[in-house]
């Protein structure tokens, strides 16, 4: 198997419905194993995600857990999830669905380098960036 780096996002307690909501934005199907899987059947934590992996249709890799009651909980930042490409019906898609029920930090519209832009926090508070990029002219 070659390398890869995929994004690996971390939740407290709602993993499963990120991830969910990922596979019903970008498709395929989230496998997940919670932390009673891997014995911890009596704790408070059983039902939470231990590890969650979503291939989409596209060929993304997105990975996730929740963090354990005990643990302090530390939402994503100083970091965003970026989409970028040339199939302009798909990328406004995606951003349609990730903006939707989230905040808008930078709608989509044409930017000054000529590519359309939009910046958002979805409902789960995870920052994506889209980038529908134009043709060299």
């Amino acid at each position: 198997m070659s390398s890869r780096l995929n994004p690996y996002l971390t939740f407290n307690g709602n993993a499963r419905q990120a991830m969910e909501f990922y596979a019903s934005v970008f498709g395929g199907n989230p496998a997940f194993n919670t932390f009673a899987e891997f014995g911890t059947t009596d704790s408070p934590d059983a039902d939470r995600i231990m590890h969650g992996m979503l291939e989409t249709d596209a060929g993304y890799t997105i990975m996730a857990s929740d963090v354990t009651s005990d643990m302090e909980y530390q939402p994503m930042a100083g970091c965003s999830m970026s989409i970028s490409g040339d199939d302009a019906d798909l990328l406004r898609g995606y951003w349609e669905k990730l903006s939707a029920d989230g905040t808008v930090t930078m709608p989509m519209q044409k930017q000054v380098w000529g590519d359309e832009f939009g910046m958002c926090d979805d409902k789960f508070g995870v920052t994506w960036m889209v980038d529908v990029t134009q043709p060299q002219t």
